[in-house]
């Protein structure tokens, strides 16, 4: 598996570029800001995009999307939860403040994900997990041996609830449920600051003591 991860724009996010490397096909992650150094990476990696998924819309994660798409033509996914206008423009329009922003441009939802989908890239496969709290339709991507969580679980931390639409007792929940029962060995590409794994997060993240996981 090609993966590459760049940590764009003022707010440090995670933007990942994942692709096979038998087939040449990929996707790109959370394109947050810095448009062309994202293309330039899809470019060095020699991938067809055939998706761009948004792990939940908040403008740190989609700053960079209108640019990408236009560049690669490729559908952009995001949970149905975030895929309505209303929840788009009230989003957007909050975090653009925060980011000084007038406006996003954000596209047309291409498609609209939900618990369980699949996304299949070349040889890849990568299976939607709806893990709200954090927003409303905040997802994680499980695919071979890596998760890919946006702002649902850090590094010795956890996503932020107190935006709109945020819940911490739903976010412990969808942590518990959907990530803490993949394999210990599983790497955990998080939407800022560095990867780790979910038998790390289990034994020492802080906000998980004293939950039972039965694996």
């Amino acid at each position: 598996m090609i993966l590459k991860a760049l940590e764009v724009g003022p707010y440090m996010s995670n933007c990942y570029i994942v692709g096979s490397e038998r087939t040449g096909d990929g996707m790109i992650i959370d394109p947050g800001a810095e448009a062309g150094r994202i293309l330039e990476e899809v470019q060095d990696a020699k991938l067809a995009i055939r998706m761009i998924v948004v792990t939940h819309m908040h403008a740190d994660h989609i700053g960079a999307l209108a640019k990408v798409k236009e560049a690669t033509r490729a559908p952009f996914a995001v949970h149905q939860a975030e895929a309505s206008k209303n929840y788009i423009d009230g989003a957007s329009g909050m975090l653009n403040a925060m980011m000084g922003r007038s406006s996003l441009g954000i596209p047309a939802v291409d498609r609209k994900l939900k618990d369980g989908d699949q996304l299949e890239f070349g040889d890849l496969i990568f299976t939607v997990l709806h893990t709200p709290g954090h927003s409303p339709g905040g997802i994680c991507l499980s695919g071979p041996g890596v998760v890919f969580c946006g702002d649902t679980l850090f590094n010795f931390s956890i996503g932020r609830t107190d935006f709109p639409g945020g819940d911490y007792d739903q976010l412990i929940d969808s942590i518990q449920k959907k990530i803490m029962v993949l394999p210990n060995e599983t790497r955990v590409y998080c939407g800022h600051g560095p990867a780790t794994t979910v038998g790390y997060e289990r034994k020492a993240n802080p906000f998980l003591q004293g939950h039972r996981y039965d694996l």
